[in-house]
């Protein structure tokens, strides 16, 4: 039961975040990307770029963007998401 539960909460996330993916048509030069959706596409990125080598309208980064909001938010959640955090983190030589 408890397998059944995490495959089908999988499923749901994956069908979920696949609406937000940058490139995919969500936005255009009307409806611009933003600081709040830059840290979305940040945090996603990795899926992002997996999916993009099955579908080539997915990138891992939005070009119809307001700019340097956007990329503060990407850069934020890429940064933190992937080591940044782990800068003051205390190695096992410091304990």
């Amino acid at each position: 039961m408890k397998t059944k539960f995490k495959y089908l909460f999988l499923t749901v996330f994956l069908l979920t975040i696949s609406g937000c993916m940058p490139g995919g048509g969500n936005n255009s030069i009307e409806n611009q990307a933003g600081f709040f959706m830059g840290i979305w596409h940040g945090w996603i990125a990795p899926i992002s770029l997996v999916i993009g080598f099955f579908n080539h309208k997915i990138s891992i980064y939005e070009i119809y963007n307001v700019g340097w909001w956007y990329d503060l938010g990407f850069y934020i959640a890429i940064i933190s998401g992937f080591g940044g955090i782990s800068l003051f983190r205390k190695s096992s030589k410091d304990k």
